[in-house]
């Protein structure tokens, strides 16, 4: 029989294994299955809502869509205008038109936005107030109308994920609202609907989902406890999620790139949007960490997209984080394809990392913040905000305080991608970090 413990992969100490996992009842992907969308909708409801964007708005997608529900015998209510970056204002006014119009369904169709403007509108409409009323973990009082997510970009895995990110102008960085309840009640994912996205779009969202995966796979590991899936939306790594962030590594490593260079690559467009559905599989239950928190910070200021924000911060937070993840980065470069001596973990870990900076640097995603366009008087600035993003500084697999997040952003800042020791000492003090409580 084995045992219920298991050991860290760098070898440290062993830490009692938990999983969990949180996803749609439903989860259909392939070509051409965005066509079965009336039948996955019309058992939920028949009045129904599409949320989109204005370019979705005048493609003949739409209209493929629409016309699967109407003749699954569903009354369908199309809102075209969700914002990039989802200012809350978008979402008030959608909700505001729909003022006395009963519904059964919201359907989310484009990019991440739209997708978390369907789950937000969801929530508004089943619960009332304003989306500030939300922001945080567990403020979700019940389930919301249910939500069937269709994607059109390979990137945030919002289709499976319990979050919706969006932007208030009163604050300086993005928030969420993250509960169990956001899950979209099916997620149909259709790679044909990427075939369309420019190169630019591509090498965004496939940084997005890259981040997802590297960040997923690296997050802290807590120690079991009973109250802990209550306390907290995503609980860190575990053996569930590491494999499936695994095989969306290898998934992205064998398609990505191909998809940027070569967007009417179908076989690389569907393992790059599988790939990004593996990210939000994993980071749905493991969370990220600190390139997103930096991320919240840096894109208010740059007023960059969050794709760019997080693939130009993860060379440098994986360097910061190297010391305590020797052995996923080494797992990292064996799942990548990159050979290295088996016999120097360190070595291996390594190549994990360039392998990734490789991907990053294919995509053509900006090298250092300060192309970001951050102004060096703001480094301490996005620093200090980032620690106030808790659930994500927390998650990190190695401890962060006001000076590490200043690390960060400087080494990024100047571009300084050289590696911190690793040393077997190093190692065993971080696995050790993870038994504390958290």
């Amino acid at each position: 029989m084995r045992s219920a413990l298991s050991a860290t992969s760098d070898g440290g100490l062993a830490v009692p294994s938990l999983g969990l996992v949180r996803l749609p009842r439903t989860i259909l992907f392939g070509p051409g299955q965005r066509r079965a969308i009336g039948q996955a909708v019309a058992p939920l409801g028949r009045s129904v809502l599409v949320c989109t964007d204005a370019r979705l708005g005048g493609d003949p997608v739409l209209g493929e869509i629409v016309a699967s529900l109407e003749e699954a015998g569903c009354a369908v209510r199309v809102f075209a205008e969700t914002e990039p970056e989802l200012p809350i204002g978008a979402i008030t006014a959608c909700v505001a038109e729909l003022r006395g119009t009963n519904l059964d369904v919201v359907v989310g169709l484009g990019g991440g936005s739209c997708l978390d403007m369907a789950k937000v509108v969801a929530l508004l409409l089943s619960h009332g107030g304003s989306p500030r009323d939300y922001y945080g973990e567990f403020m979700v009082p019940g389930p919301t109308l249910p939500v069937v997510a269709v994607p059109t970009t390979a990137g945030t895995g919002s289709e499976v994920t319990p979050v919706a990110v969006l932007t208030d102008p009163d604050r300086l960085m993005k928030v969420g609202i993250s509960s169990p309840h956001l899950i979209p009640q099916a997620a149909i994912c259709d790679p044909e609907l990427t075939y369309s996205c420019p190169a630019g779009l591509t090498a965004v969202t496939g940084a997005d989902a890259l981040t997802h995966l590297v960040e997923a796979f690296t997050a802290i590991r807590r120690p079991p406890a009973a109250d802990l899936v209550a306390r907290r939306v995503f609980i860190g790594k575990s053996t569930f999620t590491d494999s499936v962030a695994l095989a969306g590594l290898r998934l992205l490593g064998q398609g990505l790139l191909r998809a940027h260079r070569q967007p009417d690559d179908a076989a690389s467009r569907a393992d790059t949007m599988m790939g990004a559905l593996a990210g939000g599989i994993a980071l749905g239950t493991a969370g990220t960490a600190a390139a997103h928190a930096l991320q919240y910070p840096l894109g208010a200021i740059t007023h960059t997209s969050h794709g760019i924000g997080v693939g130009a911060l993860i060379p440098y937070v994986m360097r910061y984080n190297f010391p305590a993840r020797v052995g996923e980065f080494a797992q990292i470069a064996e799942t990548l394809g990159v050979p290295s001596p088996p016999a120097d973990p360190v070595a291996a870990a390594r190549a994990g990392v360039e392998a990734v900076d490789a991907i990053i640097d294919g995509l053509g995603i900006p090298a250092t913040l300060a192309d970001l366009g951050l102004p060096g008087d703001r480094l301490d600035e996005v620093a200090e905000q980032a620690l106030t993003a808790r659930r994500l500084a927390e998650n990190n697999p190695r401890p962060l305080d006001h000076a590490a997040m200043a690390a960060i952003v400087r080494a990024a800042y100047e571009g300084d991608r050289s590696f911190p020791d690793a040393g077997p000492d190093a190692r065993e003090d971080y696995a050790a970090a993870e038994m504390r409580p958290h």
